[in-house]
């Protein structure tokens, strides 16, 4: 069973944990790290010739159209990640469509080829923003990877379903992949990568990614951010002792679990995955708010 291998591409000084140190109007003054570090992920999946979906960034993609451009003709698929990487329930309705609408142009624009998928910043489509949805479908997305099963600070729907599955509206239908988790003693338990796959010891991650995808004979998704192989950023100051936790911790081992990991497991793009997955397991968008 092949999994969905995806990439986040953003920039260290653009992460939810430092919005307190490092306001948006500002990011021009960083030192930008993202394009390397996202050509070092690429030759690594070109090393293990795997293909992955990389969601990523307005802001990073105007800034970085070759960058798009060498993701494509290497062979990976694109899909969008927002404008700002801003928390979707901070946004209003409006502005929200606006950055999603500009983004996808964005990203259409440099490649010439229309993006179907879109991942939220942060995983920000909760119960307070599953307005999100309708937007999404109405502005032409076909799929969407932004709902993780599990209680947390900043995301999470915990009630919803934990396999791909298809959201009907009003305006009409959507295919979301959640993120990946663990049943373990009737809680459900990250495994989908990320700051969890830094902070679990390795071992911990596979088994939970194993067991999560039934002995492979279910599909799963993986992700990652460029900046997470990167122990050499810059270091943010003014942050809390949480945050400097959250975004700093394990850095340098990062990349060689990333290549234990596509070794154990095999994975494609989120696309690829759909192709071959079944969406029969329906849930009305109200549905879904009702029971989360």
């Amino acid at each position: 069973m092949l999994n969905a291998m995806t990439i986040d591409v953003e920039d260290y000084f653009q992460v939810a944990a430092l919005f307190s140190a490092v306001k948006y109007e500002d990011w021009d003054k960083w030192p930008s790290r993202v394009e390397n570090n996202t050509l070092r992920i690429l030759d690594l999946f070109d090393e293990f010739k795997t293909k992955g979906t990389f969601f990523i960034l307005g802001w990073v993609a105007e800034r970085h159209p070759s960058l798009v451009k060498k993701i494509v003709e290497r062979g990976h698929e694109i899909a969008s990640h927002g404008y700002s990487h801003q928390l979707i329930y901070t946004q209003t309705p409006k502005v929200f469509r606006e950055e999603t609408a500009r983004s996808k142009s964005i990203l259409e624009d440099i490649t010439g080829i229309q993006i179907k998928g879109y991942r939220a910043a942060s995983y920000s489509v909760t119960t307070d923003s599953l307005w999100a949805i309708e937007t999404l479908i109405e502005l032409g997305f076909t799929w969407d990877s932004s709902i993780f099963p599990i209680h947390h600070d900043r995301y999470g729907i915990p009630a919803s379903p934990d396999l791909p599955y298809t959201i009907r509206s009003e305006s009409g239908s959507i295919v979301e992949f959640p993120l990946t988790t663990a049943k373990v003693a009737g809680q459900s338990i990250p495994a989908a990568g990320g700051g969890y796959f830094r902070q679990y010891p390795y071992f911990l991650s596979k088994w939970l990614f194993s067991r999560a995808s039934g002995q492979g004979t279910r599909p799963m998704i993986f992700y990652l951010h460029p900046w997470e192989i990167d122990p050499d950023q810059p270091r943010v100051k003014n942050i809390s002792a949480f945050s400097r936790f959250r975004h700093y911790t394990n850095l340098s081992r990062c990349e060689s679990r990333l290549k234990q990991m596509l070794t154990d497991f095999s994975f494609c793009t989120v696309g690829q995955v759909l192709d071959q997955t079944d969406f029969s397991n329906e849930i009305k968008l109200e549905d879904l708010k009702n029971n989360a």
